[in-house]
């Protein structure tokens, strides 16, 4: 539809939360939820829930709510994780194998199928995951060969932009940089950036502002 083009990056946060609550409520036996309490559930008011999935049209009944399995199908088409992802991860070292053994990633579609390092020491060792680690060196061929459609970066800093330069060379145009730097990337490309100092400065804000 035309608004989607104007749709906040929080809105598209919220129907991540919204899409993991009424997981839960279909596990407790509900078949219909009212806007008011998932927005209880996610921590919102329910016209912020009603505004968020106006963005993609009509959902629910008036004064009946919402059909929890027809909710989550329409949010899995919006979110566009009705299909599996592969992801290619360079950096492997505490962060980089901690996250190619996430089982909640593959739970949601996102396939862990490759890990790159270039430290001799790490390329061609076997990880639990059952991937063995390639080197940087390959990064290109083995995008082509297994599909890699998402590059997730846990290199250090210094590393992180010549990564994201071959990840880019090689047409992979979504990035997750869990790097402690930002990186460049041309207007084409996606890049979401995952710094826990920030998060916890943001706690740390709100715990000062409550005591």
């Amino acid at each position: 539809m035309n608004k989607k083009g104007k749709i906040p990056n929080a809105t598209i946060t919220r129907l991540s939360i919204y899409y993991r609550q009424l997981e839960l409520l279909e596990f407790d036996g509900y078949r219909m939820v009212s806007s008011d309490k998932l927005a209880w559930l996610c921590q919102v008011n329910s016209a912020q829930v009603r505004k968020d999935l106006g963005y993609f049209g009509e959902f629910g009944i008036r004064g009946v709510g919402y059909d929890v399995i027809e909710l989550q199908a329409e949010i899995k088409k919006i979110l566009a994780i009705n299909r599996e992802w592969n992801l290619g991860v360079v950096g492997i070292g505490k962060l980089g194998s901690a996250l190619l053994e996430h089982e909640n990633l593959s739970v949601r579609g996102f396939k862990c199928v490759a890990a790159f390092d270039n430290a001799p020491g790490k390329i061609g060792k076997v990880l639990s995951s059952g991937l063995t680690v390639r080197p940087i060196a390959n990064l290109d061929r083995s995008i082509r060969d297994l599909d890699i459609e998402i590059g997730v970066i846990t290199t250090p800093a210094s590393a992180a932009q010549s990564v994201a330069n071959l990840l880019l060379d090689a047409h992979v145009n979504a990035i997750l940089n869990f790097s402690p730097t930002r990186i460049t990337v041309p207007d084409c490309c996606l890049v979401e950036n995952m710094d826990f100092t920030v998060t916890l400065d943001i706690l740390t804000y709100k715990l000062h502002q409550s005591s």
